[in-house]
């Protein structure tokens, strides 16, 4: 029966052209990846900026939906801008900028250049940047500590003192195109390769095509601020099967444990007394989940597990008046989430410490970059104004003195008494409660970290470094000059996937150690690399090997012997066997465990708070960065052209020929038939 078309449903023709529409489609299929290899190179190993929103606004960067692309162009020092601000003839551009110049001053004139800028991309900068650099606040917190117009109102906002006065905030502005981190020295290569084989003109004339462009794709879906974003996200998942959610709360777990155990299904008498030995865990820089922290994070909570082992490990801890609560705080560099939520869970009954509990609160703050052996107590002269509050501080700092006095290379030092406290978690502690206090730090007034919050806060920024004939397990037992905690810094700050850090994780968590340093950005999956890692560094410092097998260490319930209201139970991987082949898995009983760090505005879904952290963090589909060599634009006029004439004649040939198909393909005669 002939078709509409003019053609059989099964002759020939049909089956020729179906055959040949499918080959071309497979070819298709198949060769689709390889030639787009060949077009793009690929930058693997790139970290991007991306969009961080609050009650109030948003910051960050983002891309167009498709991504945007320019002409590279390559600045290492401030006059090669010109090209790209006024006189280079094929806009937009993407630059590749030298980390040095990588500052607010040069970043707002690319910000006021409408049309220009398609995206950034910064090259590390080595050496660091000399004078220091810092996209933090100059105040950082500001607004959510204990010092406000109505409460010490001479501190408040850092008037006496700007803590990071190296500060520019350029981690807190808004742009509206991409910006990436390049971190492989090698791709950077490949990257200015391309730029001086075809952009690169001599007397400062106009290149001729083709030139080195780069692709960024960032888009971000959430816009203005976590009010607006957190309102769409929960429209979305009240009525729709398949929401979609355009941002999540910054979120994550504080690691704490006792020196001695406590029951957790029941809070502690008012009697009993606490000390409170703080840290915090996050960092963060202008790029996501680039956060080293060496001196604003690491260094501190390195030297509190080291403290937490040693004190554990004194034959008369158990004997002690007050027992002693280590605590690591996560999510305090976006206004304090981590210690705002333990607060506010005191405060609620839905933590077994109460906030009497608490007879004094000892933290670390910046603790690596001393100038001398000097080590300064910073306490809040606002409660000290109550004379009982006063007594009890002065009676802390002398504990501490008298304590510090037989440590040879600590010498304890007290700042002025009017002075305030520098950025710290005690802070949303005396917001609640006036309690004896004590931050301890390495600098008197400013902040002595040039680098801080920065991708230059590295191990190198607090002088660790290794000789270079040595090998990784050689790097861990070595102690370097800056102290003797030496397996600890090395696996935080230069290899998390080393033998030692293997020991005490479980199986299932190898992954979060990655080949490089831990980075501490909060982030918003949770637990985060760095809390399992010191949550079970802290197990195995201060723990005990006990002898269960791995079924009753993962359900210790079975145990008459033991009490999962006490301890917490680990089945780790252990060290290795004799012949090194294999590991000797074992159960670790601490009083390690994990508390929620998620602000306290998300639960009370107060999303436009001024009282607690409203940091959210975008979503998005697509993060990823390439380099290509692109034609004029007369070229790609020509090309489109010329493909939709060969299009449109291969139309009408299909066209004639499936019209003309019984005439062209004649169907062979059946054998044995007879014309007359």
């Amino acid at each position: 029966m002939a078709t509409a078309g003019g053609g059989s449903a099964s002759d020939p023709a049909s089956w020729s052209l179906r055959f040949l529409s499918f080959c071309v489609l497979l070819a298709g299929l198949c060769r689709g990846n390889s030639v787009e290899r060949k077009i793009y190179i690929s930058l693997n190993k790139t970290a991007p900026c991306v969009r961080l929103l609050n009650a109030t606004h948003q910051i960050g960067c983002q891309s167009s939906v498709s991504g945007d692309t320019g002409i590279l162009h390559v600045v290492e020092k401030e006059e090669d801008l010109q090209w790209v601000l006024t006189d280079g003839p094929n806009p937009p551009y993407v630059v590749l900028l030298e980390g040095a110049l990588f500052t607010r001053s040069l970043m707002e004139k690319l910000k006021g250049t409408a049309g220009r800028i398609a995206g950034l991309a910064v090259s590390l900068a080595k050496p660091r940047p000399t004078p220091g650099s810092s996209p933090s606040m100059k105040c950082p917190n500001d607004g959510f500590g204990i010092y406000s117009n109505s409460y010490g109102p001479e501190f408040a906002h850092c008037r006496e003192i700007p803590w990071n006065n190296l500060g520019d905030s350029l981690a807190y502005e808004d742009f509206s195109f991409p910006i990436f981190l390049l971190e492989d020295e090698n791709e950077t290569r490949v990257i200015k390769q391309c730029y001086r084989d075809h952009n690169l003109s001599p007397n400062g004339s106009a290149p001729a095509f083709p030139l080195c462009a780069m692709q960024l794709f960032s888009h971000m879906h959430a816009v203005v601020s976590t009010v607006t974003c957190m309102r769409r996200s929960s429209i979305q998942s009240t009525f729709s099967i398949n929401p979609e959610i355009v941002c999540d709360p910054l979120s994550d777990y504080n690691v704490w444990s006792m020196l001695k155990p406590i029951n957790m299904s029941a809070a502690l008498e008012p009697d009993d007394r606490v000390v409170v030995a703080a840290t915090r865990l996050d960092s963060r820089s202008f790029f996501w989940n680039v956060a080293p922290g060496a001196e604003s994070a690491a260094a501190s909570f390195v030297t509190q597990l080291a403290a937490a082992e040693a004190l554990q490990k004194a034959p008369d801890a158990l004997t002690l008046p007050r027992n002693v609560m280590f605590v690591f705080f996560q999510g305090e560099t976006f206004d304090y989430i981590g210690s705002s939520r333990m607060v506010y869970d005191m405060e609620k009954g839905k933590f077994p410490v109460q906030l009497e509990n608490i007879d004094s609160f000892v933290e670390l703050g910046q603790v690596a970059l001393r100038n001398s052996l000097e080590l300064w107590m910073h306490t809040d002269p606002m409660s000290q104004k109550n004379e009982s509050v006063h007594n009890q501080v002065e009676a802390l700092l002398s504990t501490l003195e008298k304590s510090g006095a037989g440590v040879p290379a600590v010498v304890l030092r007290r700042p002025a008494q009017s002075q305030p406290l520098p950025p710290s978690s005690l802070q949303r502690f005396l917001r609640a409660r006036n309690i004896s206090g004590v931050v301890l730090a390495d600098h008197a007034t400013i902040f002595h970290n040039r680098y801080y919050q920065s991708i230059y806060d590295t191990a190198e920024n607090i002088h660790v470094s290794y000789p270079e004939w040595q090998s990784p397990e050689e790097d861990l037992n070595f102690v370097t000059d800056t102290a003797k905690v030496t397996r600890l810094l090395y696996g935080f700050l230069v290899r998390a996937n080393n033998s030692w850090f293997q020991s005490f994780l479980r199986q299932d968590l190898r992954s979060y150690l990655g080949d490089g340093p831990l980075q501490h950005y909060i982030a918003v999956s949770s637990p985060t690399n760095t809390t399992y890692v010191v949550q079970y560094a802290l197990a195995n410092l201060t723990g005990q090997v006990v002898d269960l097998p791995r079924e009753q260490c993962q359900d210790p319930s079975k145990v008459p012997s033991e009490n999962k209201d006490l301890y917490e139970y680990a089945w780790v991987q252990g060290p290795l066997s004799a012949n090194e082949t294999s590991r000797l898995p074992r159960c670790v009983r601490s009083t390690a465990r994990l508390a929620r760090a998620l602000s306290p505005a998300f639960e009370l879904r107060q999303w436009g708070s001024t009282e607690y952290s409203t940091w959210t963090e975008s979503r998005w589909k697509d993060i990823r960065a390439r380099i290509f060599l692109v034609a004029s634009r007369e070229l790609e006029f020509v090309t489109l052209t010329v493909g939709f004439g060969v299009l449109a004649f291969s139309l009408i040939v299909t066209y004639c020929i499936n019209a003309k198909a019984d005439v062209l393909f004649l169907a062979p005669r059946e054998p044995g038939a007879v014309s007359y």
